[in-house]
């Protein structure tokens, strides 16, 4: 009967401590996570603030804005050659 006993108080430190760690292993995933969501936000800001300024509707190459239809990455425009461009 002793063992009995002995085992399950043994059980129930065991399962204690392995509660106790995996709370601990979560509150650093959470924090790590945490922190890269904000170095993630923070790198990302004037990609945004570009986005912002520039909405969709007409690529932007070297400071130009061109109308027109994107279709795997080109740029499908009609140009007017009476201008000299």
């Amino acid at each position: 009967m002793l063992r009995k006993v002995a085992a399950f108080v043994l059980t129930m430190a065991m399962f204690a401590l392995v509660l106790m760690f995996s709370v601990v292993l979560f509150a650093i995933v959470l924090t790590a996570g945490a922190i890269a969501m904000g170095y993630f936000w923070w790198k990302t800001r004037e990609l945004r603030k570009q986005m912002r300024e520039h909405p969709p509707g007409g690529a932007v190459i070297e400071g130009e804005v061109i109308e027109g239809e994107v279709i795997e990455g080109e740029v499908i425009r009609e140009a007017d050659f009476r201008d000299g461009k």
